[in-house]
């Protein structure tokens, strides 16, 4: 096991009608801004819920964080936030809405046009506190320091300072029981390729982090069919919003050697074709996992065995096995695993390659094997 250090602050706050607890999780005397994306928090009785226990504070909102936050429309909310002396913000939303909300806390505080924060990664100079209050489980943003931000065809990310840890996070499952199956389904892929992106890798001697992870993913390969088929099913709900956490809060990738060029190759296909976050994980990974697969033998037949209960055949069988069965879970769920599924064709994979090596000049992956011809080569496969 590589050496490593975890620290993780946030609190997080889990079950039926927590929401209540808000006034009690933000102190009296702050001066609140309350973020969400396109309003469906008021058909869905959660906005109901945050205004109610928070009755007794003073807050102001901003609403309309996009699916893929754009910088402009966070600026805008930077700048309410300065004029109104906002000391407190509460992200109330998946993933976007929260990664939007932690850029807003650092941007408030820097002296140089923010953007630079992920585009030249300059240090962030002070951070406003937040919280936050999951509506979509997928990206682990409620119990972690990412935040990914789309400024026209550029989405980039800023990871790792500790002042953009939520100070708490409330995850109750019944608020899911609105979504529909596409951001449900787009959800479970998102949480299991984050897993893959730190469990498929170099072997580095770390069991426990690995069984953590395979935990993780047959939780989700058992409770995902129910999630998106069963209505209103409260264990499901819980036990997937709980994996989607586990599967980005640090934990698991302590210690350990990350991949994730699926995401970054997944980010181009957003920016250039709109499809959604976790649908571009489930066009690149198993393509991905078949062009490296010589590289990630040891740890693939070990997914192939735990994972898929895999033991029989040659390991080239097993492997392959195990990737058409990643592929059979990602498509019960509604998610494709091909490009054509969104007409994109062979012609757009050029553009798409030079995007990706424009943003990230070296080669990606737990090797740094992963250069242009390759990044070619694993999307022409998933035509």
């Amino acid at each position: 096991m590589n050496n490593f250090e975890y620290y993780n602050p946030v609190n997080i706050v889990f079950g039926k009608g927590q929401i209540k607890k808000l006034k009690d999780l933000i102190p009296r005397g702050e001066k609140i801004l309350i973020t969400y994306g396109g309003g469906s928090i008021k058909r869905n009785g959660v906005y109901d819920q945050v205004i109610e226990a928070l009755s007794d504070h003073d807050f102001i909102e901003f609403g309309g964080i996009e699916a893929n936050p754009q910088y402009e429309t966070l600026m805008s909310a930077c700048e309410l936030a300065k004029k109104e002396q906002i000391s407190f913000l509460l992200a109330v939303g998946g993933g976007s809405v929260i990664d939007g909300t932690k850029f807003i806390a650092v941007a408030m505080h820097h002296s140089d046009d923010p953007w630079k924060i992920l585009s030249q990664r300059q240090s962030i100079q002070g951070a406003t506190p937040l919280g936050s209050v999951l509506t979509l489980p997928a990206t682990g943003s409620e119990m972690n320091t990412g935040s990914v931000v789309s400024r026209g065809k550029e989405k980039l990310g800023c990871f790792g300072d500790p002042r953009m840890y939520p100070k708490f996070s409330i995850l109750d499952p019944e608020v899911t029981y609105s979504l529909p199956e596409r951001q449900l389904g787009n959800g479970i892929v998102d949480s299991y390729v984050h897993v893959l992106e730190q469990y498929l890798t170099k072997d580095v001697n770390s069991p426990l982090q690995d069984r953590m992870a395979e935990s993780i993913l047959k939780t989700l390969i058992e409770e995902g069919p129910k999630v998106i088929h069963v209505k209103d099913d409260y264990a499901s709900r819980a036990n997937f919003m709980w994996c989607a956490t586990m599967a980005l809060n640090g934990l698991i990738g302590s210690g350990v050697i990350h991949d994730w060029a699926t995401h970054m190759i997944g980010h181009e296909i957003t920016a250039f074709h709109g499809v959604d976050h976790g649908r571009t994980l489930a066009l690149v990974m198993p393509s991905l996992l078949r062009v490296q697969k010589e590289k990630k033998q040891n740890k693939l037949l070990q997914y192939a065995d735990r994972v898929w209960n895999l033991s029989n055949g040659t390991p080239d069988e097993r492997i392959e096995q195990a990737i058409i069965l990643t592929e059979d879970f990602f498509n019960s769920l509604g998610v494709p695993t091909k490009l054509r599924a969104y007409n994109i064709k062979e012609e757009d994979i050029n553009t798409i390659v030079e995007s990706v090596r424009s943003h990230i000049p070296v080669n990606l992956g737990e090797n740094g094997d992963i250069d242009g011809e390759k990044i070619k080569t694993i999307l022409m496969q998933a035509l």
